[in-house]
């Protein structure tokens, strides 16, 4: 098998396989965190007695924003260095050293970084807004519960 036949290819996986990685990671933080928006607005916190299960069902799947924050800039990370090891390898192959070729092979290969940013800068937002929001909601939850407790009384 001749990996200079490979090169292309792993260049092409490694370009489109990070970005769709990173694409789908930031679908699915986006699509978590509206989810959990718009069910924290359409919530009442009447229907619930227990705050345990109140607040087992506010950070139902805010994980995974977590998750996806702090992995993205990673799987960035990964996307370079393999941009990197094929750019170098492709300078150790070759009889002239073009610099353009190298320059434009280093470009490419920083943009899986610059894309784990973009996706992990905006999950962090998210996860730390929805994690406010929940935190209020409980807190609205305990103090309905103590008005309740002291009219009873």
């Amino acid at each position: 098998m001749n990996f200079e036949a490979l090169i292309p290819h792993l260049q092409e996986i490694i370009d489109y396989g990070i970005l769709a990685l990173l694409a789908l990671m930031s679908l699915l933080s986006f699509w978590i965190f509206f989810e959990r928006v718009f069910f924290l607005y359409s919530l009442k916190l009447q229907d619930y007695d227990n705050r345990d299960k109140l607040e087992l069902e506010l950070t139902n799947n805010i994980t995974i924003i977590s998750v996806i924050a702090s992995n993205a800039p990673y799987v960035g990370l990964l996307g370079t260095v393999g941009g990197i090891i094929l750019t170098f390898y492709s300078m150790g192959e070759a009889s002239n050293i073009d610099v353009k070729t190298i320059m434009v092979g280093l470009a490419l290969a920083l943009k899986a970084t610059a894309a784990g940013l973009l996706v992990a800068i905006p999950a962090i937002v998210m996860y730390s807004t929805i994690l406010r929001k929940i935190e209020k909601k409980l807190t609205q939850f305990d103090i309905l519960k103590d008005t309740q407790d002291e009219t009873k009384m």
